[in-house]
């Protein structure tokens, strides 16, 4: 994925192995890869139906945030780094190596199997021209 252009948009994570059974887990994914929809993030919500990936980014805050969430921070290839809950009114410190971050509610990457060391898959959308 060397020099991908991201655009905002909506994709898929997929986390393979992940249900137990060797199936892949899927979840709905929101890409915020603008300035400003990088900024704004979950900012002002309630929940989040699936996660969100920031990209590029190495770290996150939670100020003016409603929800605790769950922050993954991934390399350049999809490698989870490290998973952490933050609580709202919170600063994460910049992760060495991360090239993005996920974001869902509190609890939901352990559901899905989302942890340190495991390989991850952005599938994105394609839209209609």
């Amino acid at each position: 994925m060397r020099g991908r252009r991201w655009a905002d948009g909506r994709g898929t994570l997929v986390v393979p192995g992940a249900a137990g059974d060797g199936t892949a887990v899927r979840v709905p994914l929101e890409i915020a890869a603008s300035y400003r929809a990088r900024t704004r993030g979950l900012l002002g919500r309630d929940a989040v139906a699936g996660a969100m990936l920031l990209t590029p980014a190495g770290s996150v805050h939670t100020f003016r945030m409603r929800m605790p969430i769950d922050v993954a921070y991934l390399d350049r290839r999809f490698r989870v780094l490290a998973v952490r809950t933050m609580r709202p009114g919170r600063l994460g410190l910049p992760r060495p190596r991360s090239r993005h971050v996920l974001e869902a509610a509190a609890g939901a990457m352990a559901g899905w199997g989302v942890r340190a060391g495991v390989q991850v898959e952005v599938r994105t959308e394609v839209l209609p021209v």
